[in-house]
């Protein structure tokens, strides 16, 4: 991926559903940190050096999966994309990668070890989520609260694309078939798809959620108009994007809404070496309950 296509990434999603802007009853909050997701595809790291920085950084669990992999095409999927998990949490918590203590939840989610006394660059919290398909990988890392990222390609086979179909709610199966058969209904489940994983990621749930318990409603042309949470979650309020980083591959964002003013997502392009400007993305405002949802 030359760097003149990563200038030309077109974005969707930046807005969200009208009058959801603020909390009922509650004065905007502060403004707070960025929200960093890093679009980092395989080729953007040799395989051997891949392999050295695997070496030299990840920890004794990473290193026993990595050996597990039949296949070289899927350990170096797996180097790359926890090489940069490692930098970025690097550049934004201040620790240093082979220092870093990543410990997992019961159900396999990843979570950094803060420090006492809080993290060398400042702040008691900081959440990061993970995402890899097919030659490219996603990280999203916010200070506050919760997030999850998810990356899929379009090109999946038409028996999965009606498998996935089947884990959706029935309104969204309809949307879903409203549109005609081939890559407009597969744009239509791909983007459910990312944005359910996503969140149930972001909940630490994965696919212990089960698909039909929540549902979305989308804009055409990019966004998330309505979201009706799983009855657990009683808050429900979060800020979904939607991105279409390179042509025909799709990702969503998901962030558990903490009340911040002027909420930006930074956006950067290929292995976190150098200080490139990001693309930045103004954050929509949280998703509107569906009318099914009150």
């Amino acid at each position: 991926m030359s760097r003149d296509t990563e200038r030309s990434l077109p974005v969707a999603g930046a807005v969200g559903a009208a009058g959801t802007a603020g909390v009922a009853g509650v004065a905007p909050g502060p403004a707070r940190e960025p929200v960093k997701l890093w679009i980092c595809p395989n080729e953007d790291l040799a395989p051997a050096m891949a392999g050295v920085l695997a070496a030299h950084w990840l920890d004794e669990h990473e290193r026993e999966i990595a050996g597990r992999f039949l296949f070289e095409r899927d350990r170096r999927q797996y180097l790359v994309a926890h090489t940069l998990v490692r930098r970025a949490l690097a550049l934004e918590a201040g620790i240093a990668e082979a220092e870093q203590v990543i410990w997992r939840s019961s159900r396999g989610r990843p979570f950094l070890q803060l420090p006492d006394g809080g993290l060398p660059r400042g702040g008691a919290e900081l959440d990061f989520n993970l995402s890899h398909a097919s030659g490219f990988n996603l990280l999203g890392i916010v200070r506050r609260r919760r997030i999850g990222v998810d990356v899929e390609r379009l090109d999946r086979d038409e028996h999965a694309l009606r498998t996935i179909v089947e884990t959706f709610t029935p309104e969204e199966q309809r949307w879903v078939a409203g549109a005609a058969p081939g890559q407009a209904r597969d744009r239509r489940t791909i983007r459910l798809w990312t944005l359910k994983e996503a969140y149930s990621k972001a909940r630490g749930l994965g696919l212990g959620l089960p698909f039909d318990e929540f549902s979305f409603e989308l804009a055409e042309d990019g966004g998330v108009q309505g979201f009706r949470p799983p009855a657990d979650d009683r808050d429900g309020r979060w800020r979904f994007v939607e991105l279409e980083p390179v042509p025909e591959v799709l990702a969503a964002v998901a962030v558990q809404d903490d009340g911040s003013r002027d909420a930006v997502l930074l956006l950067h392009h290929g292995f976190p070496w150098g200080r490139a400007a990001p693309h930045r993305i103004v954050l929509p405002a949280p998703a509107g309950r569906t009318r099914s949802a009150v």
